[in-house]
């Protein structure tokens, strides 16, 4: 028994591709039915917020070193 990829015949690479073909589409599939049904929640809406008038905020009374 020869367990080099490279010395082996067709057949053996025909089935080494068919098996990774299934699984990517078992891979694939699985995605697409794990994902929510409904996108009704995720819907946004873009909010405009404008800027007001400065604000200087101090309560600490810690010294600041520099």
């Amino acid at each position: 028994m020869n367990h080099s990829i490279y010395s082996a015949d067709r057949s053996t690479h025909l089935k080494i591709v068919v098996v990774a073909l299934v699984a990517g589409i078992a891979v694939a599939g699985f995605g697409i039915t794990a994902r929510t049904g409904s996108d009704e929640g995720l819907t946004q809406t873009a909010r405009v917020i404008k800027a007001g008038k400065p604000v200087v905020i101090t309560s600490s009374n810690a010294s600041l070193v520099r």
